[in-house]
């Protein structure tokens, strides 16, 4: 082989060196974990988040490039959706255990800022699904309208957080309220359980977000609307 040949074994840790690039972005986590809700438009996973149109819009064709999502076409809009839903949300969740094990300022933040919001052991997903089939619990999706229509833990309810106050009255008081948002770390949920509490309501949060809980092949739906 010449010096200038890379083996087959080269050329394909180049490639795959591509798709890690893509991910090397916290931006690009974001966008992902905002698709990972269901497709958006360009503007759209602007607005979640946080950046510039243009900015977006040059983010997702490097995850394009990388083989993370796909786009389409609608109109005058760029559609992007994730390109394997399960294999990116099991990938990123992959990233996020080693950074927490092994980054001393991610184990800080991750104390800091989110755990001890809550010192209640939040649910496992498993056993949220059978609870909530025998009645005896409610499960409430707490993300934006529009993201619970795209597709939502089966039998949740859709309360937005901005909406919840107007929403106690519905909400039972007799069994545990399970409360999910977008990932383990969207405040959404942290949120709503801090509410439901301080109303009187037993109140728990999903140890995942609606992402996590389709990458485990759990019952989902899309709602009508």
């Amino acid at each position: 082989m010449n010096a200038s040949e890379s083996s087959p074994k080269n050329q394909l840790f180049t490639h795959f060196a591509r798709v890690a690039k893509a991910l090397a972005s916290p931006v690009r986590l974001e966008l992902l974990e905002a698709l990972a809700q269901g497709e958006h438009s360009v503007d759209e996973s602007a607005r979640a988040v946080g950046v510039p149109i243009a900015n977006a819009s040059h983010h997702l064709q490097v995850l394009r490039d990388g083989g993370l999502v796909h786009s389409r076409r609608d109109g005058v809009q760029i559609i992007y959706s994730l390109s394997d839903e399960t294999e990116i949300t099991q990938v990123i969740a992959g990233i996020r255990r080693i950074a927490e094990a092994q980054l001393a300022e991610v184990d800080r933040i991750v104390r800091e800022a989110f755990t001890s919001r809550d010192t209640l052991t939040p649910m496992d997903p498993r056993e949220v699904m059978k609870l909530a089939r025998r009645g005896e619990v409610t499960v409430i999706d707490v993300r934006p309208r529009d993201e619970f229509h795209a597709g939502h833990v089966k039998g949740a309810i859709n309360v937005p957080l901005e909406e919840l106050g107007q929403c106690l009255s519905n909400l039972p008081r007799d069994r545990e309220i399970v409360a999910y948002c977008r990932g383990p770390y969207c405040v959404l949920s942290y949120e709503a359980v801090e509410e439901l509490r301080r109303q009187g309501f037993r109140a728990r949060r999903l140890d995942a977000g609606y992402p996590e809980w389709k990458a485990a092949r759990l019952p989902v739906a899309r709602a009508t609307r």
